[in-house]
């Protein structure tokens, strides 16, 4: 490896290449080989070859990318788009998820983006300034150290919505990334802005905890009804009284709701908060009411 160059991860899988030059390869078929990534290239070694795929090449990392029934059948792999190509990567099953944080952090860990926060908390603009922040990728959650010392966890399964929109900066108009998710029990919004691919691999990342928050939940009328309580500011412990409900059944249904990573526990006997994914359902149960 050249100087400065480290490994990050070696192991073993399937690869395939479901987009050439624009145009999608629909009788691509998996290579078995071997997967090196570095902090700088990702190598794809197989019978047909080794390629190597600079990291700085990688503009987005997407989930699926179904070109044909033989990609279908795979449960997880992670899509790496560079130019007008796509490959995608399925690392030995134990290790896809691992891998695909490792990806990320390949890409994003240490990068310097502005943030802006809290710029929404409650649903109220607040008035805090841009400030530069290094960033570092968990695997399930985004760490922002803001150069005043503040420190922001973003949790990917409590991101609520990611949006793009064009905001000054600085004094400039930029793109910005809105990121919507919770402090304790308080719904706030986090912005980010910096150079342009960062930022989009950035949305990539925070769009999977995004689409986890918006999986449907089979839930009865009953839960609805304590999420819709708690939404609207009843607390926990007076849940039993509020909706006229035995406190073991009421108990029942945290734990339930908590498996779900629809509530977080804060406390045993029994204090639960909404996460964002709890805030979106009670939300819709209230619209239908």
């Amino acid at each position: 490896m050249s100087d400065g160059e480290y490994k990050i991860a070696d192991t073993t899988g399937q690869f395939l290449q479901a987009m050439k030059d624009g145009q999608k390869l629909n009788d691509a078929n998996w290579s078995r080989g071997r997967i090196l990534l570095s902090n700088k290239r990702l190598i794809l070694a197989g019978n047909d070859g080794k390629r190597t795929i600079p990291l700085s090449k990688i503009t987005n990392v997407s989930g699926r990318y179904d070109v044909n029934q033989t990609v279908a059948r795979v449960s997880n792999y992670v899509s790496l788009e560079f130019g007008k190509n796509v490959i995608l990567v399925s690392a030995n099953t134990e290790e896809t998820e691992e891998f695909e944080t490792n990806i990320f952090r390949a890409l994003l860990d240490q990068t310097v983006l502005l943030v802006k926060h809290p710029a929404v908390k409650g649903g109220v603009v607040q008035s805090t300034n841009w400030e530069k922040a290094r960033i570092k990728i968990q695997s399930d959650e985004l760490d922002i150290a803001v150069a005043s010392g503040t420190f922001v966890q973003v949790e990917l399964d409590d991101v609520g919505s990611v949006e793009v929109a064009k905001r000054t900066v600085n004094d400039e108009t930029q793109t910005v990334l809105e990121v919507e998710h919770t402090e304790g029990d308080v719904s706030v919004q986090t912005y980010l802005s910096g150079e342009r691919r960062k930022c989009s691999l950035v949305g990539s990342l925070l769009r999977k905890g995004e689409e986890q928050s918006k999986t449907a939940a089979e839930l009865d009328q009953t839960e609805k009804r304590v999420l819709m309580a708690l939404y609207s500011g009843v607390s926990s412990f007076e849940i039993p009284d509020f909706l006229g409900m035995d406190v073991d059944r009421v108990e029942e249904i945290f734990d339930r709701l908590i498996e779900l990573d629809i509530l977080d526990e804060i406390r045993k006997r029994r204090e639960v908060s909404l996460k964002t994914r709890g805030r979106n359902i009670a939300s819709e149960a209230i619209n239908e009411e």
